[in-house]
């Protein structure tokens, strides 16, 4: 049976993604809910299939999923139209989505009782890192699944991490972004204090990048305009990855360390403070926005 993969979910990640896959020589064709990713996707020239119902069927070989929340991938896999009841057991899913772990585990187990391979693979880098087939990807599932999946995997991204049993990829992905969350906070607090200390702000950012202050947001992905081309700060904030998706990564760590008594103090913090923000009505903007709260008056730009 020929090859044919189902991406279901084309926003600012997915769109992209798909791109690659079809770039590879892959048969790729996609669906979203939204009429505006749907032309978006039409005008990258995706192959387009507005209907979910006609696009799921025994011939597909490969589904791979990115969608904003737990209840969205269990929808999409278990609701009354869900995936695992049209596909054919040999056919692979690939939940990249970042979604809370109990969610991944029982759309997992519910995989398995069909004979349906599946592997969560959140993954983490951004739109720049969806556009240029960068991305880490941390997968869960079993070592079988996960080989099946890798040529795939490795299309998508640079570096695929196999973290375990079904759930940890996404238990690894809310580990590293709740550090992400609390390290971009630090790098904007430590840049605000140079600028009020009327200290050069490159001068900082030089040595900060060479010294032992380093983080991504510093060396990567800095939260303060001219000081990396690309970045979000250098574009008036415009999301590679919004201040609301990280507060929902936020939240569902938060969560994770209430389920296994863990003490998370800066998460916690961290997540007040990003919580705020996108109820201030900043969820679209990029995380690296956040250096505008903490930042006060000590600089103008612009967020809009």
């Amino acid at each position: 049976m020929s090859e044919l993969i189902v991406f279901i979910g084309i926003g600012n990640m997915g769109n992209p993604m798909a791109q690659n896959l079809v770039k590879a020589g892959k048969e790729v064709k996609v669906f979203d809910v939204s009429k505006k990713m749907i032309e978006k996707a039409k005008k990258n020239k995706l192959n387009v299939v507005e209907n979910l119902d006609d696009l799921i069927t025994n011939k597909v070989t490969t589904v791979i999923t990115m969608l904003p929340e737990g209840k969205n991938s269990k929808e999409v896999y278990l609701g009354d139209k869900g995936i695992i009841n049209k596909v054919s057991k040999n056919c692979l899913l690939i939940d990249c989505s970042t979604i809370d772990i109990q969610t991944s585990i029982e759309i997992g187990k519910k995989a398995t009782e069909k004979g349906i391979k599946m592997i969560d693979a959140p993954v983490s880098g951004g739109v720049m890192g969806a556009q240029k087939a960068t991305l880490n990807i941390m997968v869960g599932g079993t070592k079988d699944a996960y080989n099946i999946a890798l040529p795939l995997l490795k299309i998508m991204g640079k570096n695929i991490f196999h973290a375990g049993d079904l759930g940890s990829g996404n238990g690894a992905k809310i580990c590293n972004n709740m550090s992400l969350g609390i390290t971009m906070i630090a790098a904007s607090e430590s840049l605000m204090l140079a600028k009020r200390l009327n200290i050069d702000i490159k001068k900082v950012h030089e040595i900060m990048k060479n010294a032992s202050g380093n983080s991504w947001p510093i060396s990567v992905y800095p939260p303060l305009p001219g000081l990396i081309e690309g970045t979000p700060s250098n574009n008036n904030y415009r999301a590679g990855f919004s201040a609301g998706m990280m507060n929902k990564d936020l939240k569902l760590a938060n969560e994770c360390a209430k389920q296994v008594n863990a003490s998370t103090p800066l998460a916690n913090i961290a997540l007040e403070i990003y919580d705020k923000f996108c109820k201030e009505g900043n969820d679209t903007k990029d995380f690296s926005a956040i250096s505008k709260v903490v930042g006060g008056d000590a600089w103008n730009y612009p967020i809009d």
